[in-house]
């Protein structure tokens, strides 16, 4: 009796929600509570993304990063981080009409590219919105890893050289005083599936795993994976392969 109370006020208030004033006879504590909140506002009904955008629990993690003065440990930088919550339907080409599929799904975890997307607060936590192409890399489990880690749409993933430093000889390690350029070189570890044309046609990936690759300057996404040091690379932007 007490459930089937519960449901049917719950469902009179969004049927009175629906037709009438909607805050009218309501707290706003309960009206949060029967809908969501979005940047503090309650809204009616479901956040759901379009087009090409995906909704991200954000879930920040700390990476290890060489820069300044270093003593005992290495300065920590954020990693952008955090699990699918929702996707849209995928982006609609204008001239062609050709509907690109989403890479990812619900429920999967991501990394997305620094300063992309847009920062909201859903249900009072930190979210972001990002488009698809944002995504570096999806993984499954806890903590990536280099057997769950898996590319997306024309990214490749690269094992480069980590940055030699100069280490004084009471082992306190001094960073140069010109920044040292990202690597541009190293092995293909692991290969996405290659990028629709506007077409709609899958263009196949010119490289395979295990070959060695040149890239552009400044170019990829660097990654930590199991204490190695990665770059993710789009196709695009390799030059030559060895």
């Amino acid at each position: 009796m007490k459930t089937t109370t519960l449901l049917y006020i719950t469902l009179t208030a969004r049927t009175s929600l629906a037709f009438k004033t909607p805050h009218h006879g309501y707290s706003r504590k309960f009206l949060q509570e029967l809908y969501g909140t979005l940047d503090g506002k309650t809204i009616d009904g479901d956040f759901v993304p379009v087009n090409d955008m995906v909704l991200i629990k954000s879930d920040e993690k700390e990476m290890q990063t060489e820069g300044g003065l270093l003593l005992a440990s290495k300065v920590k930088v954020k990693r952008n981080e955090g699990i699918v919550l929702s996707i849209g339907t995928g982006k609609i080409d204008q001239e062609t009409g050709f509907k690109f599929d989403m890479p990812i799904s619900k429920g999967e975890k991501i990394i997305y590219g620094r300063y992309v997307g847009t920062q909201i607060k859903y249900n009072g936590e930190p979210h972001v919105l990002i488009q698809d192409s944002d995504i570096i890399l999806k993984y499954i489990g806890e903590k990536l890893m280099l057997d769950t880690a898996e590319m997306l749409r024309d990214n490749v993933l690269v094992k480069v050289e980590k940055k030699s430093q100069n280490e004084s000889a009471s082992g306190i390690l001094i960073a140069k005083t010109k920044a040292k350029p990202k690597p541009t070189m190293g092995e293909v570890v692991k290969v996405g599936p290659g990028r629709y044309a506007l077409n709609g046609q899958l263009m196949e990936m010119d490289v395979d795993v295990g070959d060695m690759i040149r890239f552009r300057d400044f170019a990829g996404n660097t990654v930590e994976i199991d204490d190695d040091e990665f770059s993710v690379v789009r196709m695009t932007d390799i030059l030559a392969k060895f």
